[in-house]
């Protein structure tokens, strides 16, 4: 996924045909040891095509990934009868500051 990510990075840099090297540059700015593999195999896979149209077309992939957490807020952010609104708003509050947290936890990078 990082080679993709450095490999989008150039062209929204203004490189519509990016190289290896410009790959590598990319990755080693922020310290990640570029496979020469992997760089080649992006470049072979996407070089000569319009990233705008390789991602619209693999927007239509997602529509079948399963989304449950994105339905949980909307069932809660709507009550039946309007009570205990408050108690699940603040419930709601808790458990995005418990994953916010336990995110900060794992030490990933946006490059790791």
């Amino acid at each position: 996924m990082r080679y993709v990510a450095a490999y989008l990075l150039a062209v929204l840099g203004g490189n519509n045909n990016p190289t290896a090297k410009n790959i590598k540059k990319i990755l080693d700015s922020v310290g990640i040891d570029a496979d020469d593999e992997r760089v080649n195999k992006v470049i072979s896979e996407l070089g000569g095509k319009d990233v705008d149209d390789v991602v619209n077309s693999g927007l239509s992939k997602l529509a079948c990934v399963p989304a449950d957490s994105a339905l949980a807020p909307a069932t809660a952010a709507s009550p039946a009868a309007g009570e205990g609104a408050p108690a699940e708003e603040k419930k709601e509050e808790e458990k995005k500051e418990e994953s916010e947290e336990s995110d900060e936890d794992m030490g990933f990078g946006l490059f790791d």
